[in-house]
């Protein structure tokens, strides 16, 4: 068989991603609405997705080091299988199951899923660093394109998210939850058969790691990890579960109207982070991002939360309105943070050992989800959206202080030398 360049394997792994990114958006949607409906608090749907969080924190950790070791072909396959066996796991659940026992039998169902979507997003984003071609003569012409490889991926997946959203919503509007878990089994695992064409070497180490090297000793690494778990919980800490719910019960939104606007935001949220290199182009910046850039968005994020929060207080105009501009304000800048952040982790690694930062990097992540989702629906039990506001600006000026202490990526480096 013809050996793929690699801009053909970074559209199959691209494919792949966008099918398992629409279906995993569309699951959440479906189990925070259908157990909604069945009477679960928003602290038991939380607790819902709490192995999906907890284990992709280990995964991302161990996923890396597999990858490392066995490529990056073959835990892109391990993910997407497994997503396709966690979903068909969901199809017999019942409303005449006990609480307790539905409650055990999604979170472990969600704990697969967990594991799924973390190998798959590591695989995925690990290979844009070894199929971008090398310019030796020219590194700061590679590092542009892998900027700009970096946001087309992680916008389009998150546009196809947001697409996941709406399509969640109306799929159990429609065919009900376990038609449309179903269908959705079959249709990814249509895209992990595209996925057998990709060479087994992609992401393989020369020399097998270690365990011991699981833990990354760089300062960019580990600060820009610490960046990356506030920030991230800083999102979900209100986005998860405490604004379907806000949405659905303190607004009268219908759930497919929910679904909708929340897909919607995610949507834009993905076409801006795919957009990051052509706006920092249109505002003078040619040179990929640095340290600087880091800083920056995370300030200028810190106050969004915080507004939004206050304007809920004061009860400035509708708290519709607030909500809906606030969260796309939110959403904009912190798509801006969330592009530099993705293609800053690469800029601090090379393509050998690219499996085991990156790894190490979205174990980080994951661990700032499962804070933020956990704290998503405890908060909103116990003040409202305004408290889970509140600890998501709390969260984002932590993430701004972590940045702080970055040193230049790579790139500077080798430029200074």
């Amino acid at each position: 068989m013809k050996q793929l360049t690699g801009l053909q394997q970074y559209a199959v792994v691209t494919a792949n991603y966008w099918a398992f990114t629409l279906t995993d958006g569309a699951l959440r949607m479906l189990v925070v609405f259908h157990f909604h409906q069945l009477g679960y608090s928003t602290l038991e749907i939380a607790f819902l997705f709490l192995f999906y969080e907890f284990f992709g924190i280990i995964t991302n950790l161990y996923g890396g080091w597999l990858g490392a070791r066995f490529g990056l072909r073959l835990t892109l396959w391990v993910g997407t299988l497994l997503q396709v066996a966690a979903m068909l796991l969901l199809i017999p659940v019942a409303d005449s199951w006990p609480r307790w026992w539905s409650v055990a039998y999604v979170m472990v169902a969600q704990a697969i899923s967990g594991i799924a979507k973390d190998l798959n997003k590591m695989s995925a984003k690990s290979a844009i660093r070894t199929v971008v071609p090398e310019t030796p003569e020219d590194h700061s012409r590679s590092e542009t394109q892998l900027f700009q490889w970096v946001a087309i991926l992680t916008g389009s997946k998150n546009a196809l998210k947001g697409v996941g959203f709406f399509l969640g919503g109306l799929l159990l509007a429609t065919i009900g939850f376990r038609a449309a878990v179903g269908a959705m089994a079959a249709g990814l695992f249509l895209s992990f058969l595209i996925t057998l064409v990709l060479p087994g070497a992609i992401g393989k180490m020369k020399q097998k790691p270690t365990f011991g090297a699981l833990f990354s000793k760089s300062q960019g690494i580990n600060v820009l990890s610490l960046a990356r778990f506030f920030l991230f919980g800083a999102r979900d800490v209100w986005f998860v579960v405490a604004l379907p719910v806000f949405l659905q019960t303190a607004l009268g939104w219908k759930y497919w109207e929910v679904g909708g606007f929340m897909g919607l935001w995610v949507i834009g949220y993905g076409i801006i982070q795919a957009s990051a290199p052509a706006l920092r182009r249109s505002w003078g910046k040619s040179a990929p991002p640095g340290v600087s850039a880091v800083q920056f968005w995370s300030a200028v994020l810190t106050a969004i939360p915080g507004l939004i929060a206050i304007s809920l207080w004061r009860q400035v105009g509708s708290p519709g309105v607030a909500v809906v501009v606030g969260l796309a304000a939110f959403g904009a800048v912190f798509a801006m943070n969330s592009s530099i952040h993705s293609y800053m982790v690469l800029a601090y690694t090379d393509a050998e050992s690219v499996s085991l930062n990156v790894g190490f990097y979205y174990m980080a992540n994951a661990a700032g989800r499962l804070v933020g989702t956990l704290l998503s629906g405890a908060l909103f039990l116990v003040g409202g959206l305004q408290a889970c506001l509140w600890a998501s600006c709390l969260l984002v000026a932590l993430a701004f202080l972590s940045g702080i202490r970055l040193p230049p990526p790579l790139r500077q480096q080798l430029e200074a030398t």
